[in-house]
């Protein structure tokens, strides 16, 4: 983009409610990798929507997106998106060891056919992944995209069940660090939000299926901070109903996503809330406070519980604050975006 343009380009961002400062350092925003099951749920599209709208302005930067999903069309869906909004190089990662195998237990099967929307998505909108195996293997990105970033600065975002993170964590050393799983996270990582459980007590779905055992060794191991958005939170948060219809650009992968969904009925911002809260946080605690007294007990079923003590200064989990009609408003207006101009 031309000297110019670009100058124009700033004050557009900046009379659209983008700070000045925040377009100024589009490159400096937090590091941030996905993990999504994106496959069963619209809301999965809705996040990384909402991702590439903040990364947009400059508040993060995604590093890679692991899809920790059955579905053989979720990671070129995954690409799809990624490609409308202009970033077609992010590295996508996979569950290698799901492979068709009677030895294993049905979920690990790779199957098509089971989401609403991906085959569509992968099949309407550019992208270059051109099968499923073309993707990496899920560890070896996480271990590369994590090894390449400095200390204590990546963000880690799941909004789906917990096979890849537990697979990370206890990893070996490899050719791109020296470090196990466990120190690797403990060196690189400065905050896991985690979409699971219910507070102060339940059971949901990404926590009990279809790996519990994945929430049982990740949650109580987890040797960094971590907050979770629990059912609760996100359950009152509709987003891509009729305001997104209206207002949302009909050529978008985000908007036919919704179509095919539930034609614009709207939808619960389970995973939403989670990217907003980690890369904005509370925002000076407007949009939600957080719960740091206690520790999330994991039962070997996925249940979970809220215990007060003993103390686990580095697990919190999402207070309601900001009503759920302003955050939907929110949501909506980051999921409406487009792609941003290039600077060449």
């Amino acid at each position: 983009m031309k000297k110019n343009a670009w100058i124009l380009y700033l004050g557009l961002l900046v009379s659209l409610g983008c700070p000045a400062e925040v377009v100024a350092q589009k490159s400096s925003g937090i590091p941030v990798i996905l993990d999504a099951d994106i496959d069963s749920d619209v809301d999965d599209v809705g996040c990384l929507a909402v991702l590439h709208a903040l990364s947009n302005q400059g508040e993060a930067v995604i590093l890679g997106v692991i899809c920790t999903t059955e579905d053989i069309d979720g990671p070129a869906c995954v690409d799809a998106i990624n490609t409308y909004f202009s970033r077609p190089d992010i590295p996508i990662g996979i569950n290698k060891e799901a492979r068709p195998d009677p030895s294993q237990p049905k979920w690990l099967y790779l199957r098509s056919g089971l989401s609403k929307y991906t085959r569509t998505i992968a099949q309407e909108y550019p992208h270059d992944l051109n099968s499923y195996d073309q993707a990496e293997c899920a560890t070896s990105l996480y271990r590369r995209l994590l090894a390449s970033e400095p200390q204590n600065s990546v963000v880690i975002i799941t909004v789906g069940h917990l096979t890849n993170l537990k697979n990370l964590l206890l990893s070996d050393p490899d050719q791109y660090s020296p470090l196990s799983g466990f120190a690797l996270i403990q060196q690189k990582v400065r905050l896991w939000v985690c979409v699971g459980g219910r507070y102060p007590q339940g059971k949901e779905p990404n926590f009990y299926r279809p790996d519990p055992e994945s929430t049982w060794v990740v949650v109580p191991n987890w040797p960094a901070q971590v907050v979770f958005s629990g059912w609760e939170l996100g359950n009152p948060i509709q987003t891509g109903g009729s305001w997104f219809k209206q207002n949302a650009p009909k050529e978008s992968p985000i908007y036919r996503a919704y179509e095919l969904y539930n034609q614009f009925e709207g939808r619960a911002s389970w995973d939403q809330t989670a990217v907003l809260y980690a890369v904005r946080g509370t925002m000076n605690d407007t949009l939600w406070s957080v719960q740091w007294q206690g520790y999330n007990h994991i039962s070997p079923d996925g249940s979970n519980e809220w215990k007060t003590n003993p103390n686990n200064k580095d697990q919190g989990y999402l207070v309601e604050k900001m009503a759920p009609a302003q955050l939907s408003q929110i949501l909506d207006e980051l999921m409406i975006q487009g792609p941003v101009l290039s600077r060449d």
